[in-house]
């Protein structure tokens, strides 16, 4: 089961450099994330949400390679390929994986002008030395679907000086 973490920061910038950090974990199969998302409200309170997962480029992409292989069969390649691309970017932009961002949204209203979040689904980790590597960027937990436990854990390691 995946847990769902949100991540306030300072600054309009933390959330970028932690999703940053957050792929070379991956990377070195310390974590393995469904999902993640940036919200950041500028000073002037404007929300902006940076989703990972592109779904309108990986949907066209897919849709036109199926489209060139249909068009290859019927012998019209170009048409194939068109009409392919086009049905899979409008599935992709309709598509809805991994966090709602409609929640997304909502949180991002909450948080401070000039400051960003993190939004992750996290499918597994290795906490300890996950939390070992994030525990360099001062955060607040704002929302998890975690034990009240283990929130408690993770934001003691957010708040915790780095050395």
């Amino acid at each position: 089961m995946s847990s769902l973490i949100a991540v306030g920061f300072k600054d309009e910038f933390t959330a970028d450099a932690v999703i940053l950090e957050l792929r070379k974990l991956q990377r070195e199969h310390l974590l393995e994330l469904e999902d993640a998302a940036i919200v950041i409200r500028n000073k002037e309170g404007k929300v902006r949400i940076k989703q990972t997962q592109e779904l309108t480029t990986s949907g066209a992409l897919s849709g036109g390679f199926w489209g060139l292989l249909f068009g290859f069969i019927f012998f019209n390649p170009l048409l194939g390929w068109a009409v392919g691309a086009l049905t899979g970017a409008i599935s992709g932009a309709l598509t809805d994986i991994g966090i709602d961002d409609n929640f997304i949204r909502d949180v991002g209203k909450t948080i401070e002008p000039g400051t960003s979040a993190i939004f992750v689904l996290v499918r597994k980790a290795t906490a300890d030395k996950v939390l070992e590597d994030l525990s360099k960027f001062e955060g607040k937990v704002l929302k998890t679907s975690l034990s009240n436990e283990d929130e408690a854990k993770l934001q003691a390691i957010l708040t915790k000086p780095s050395t």
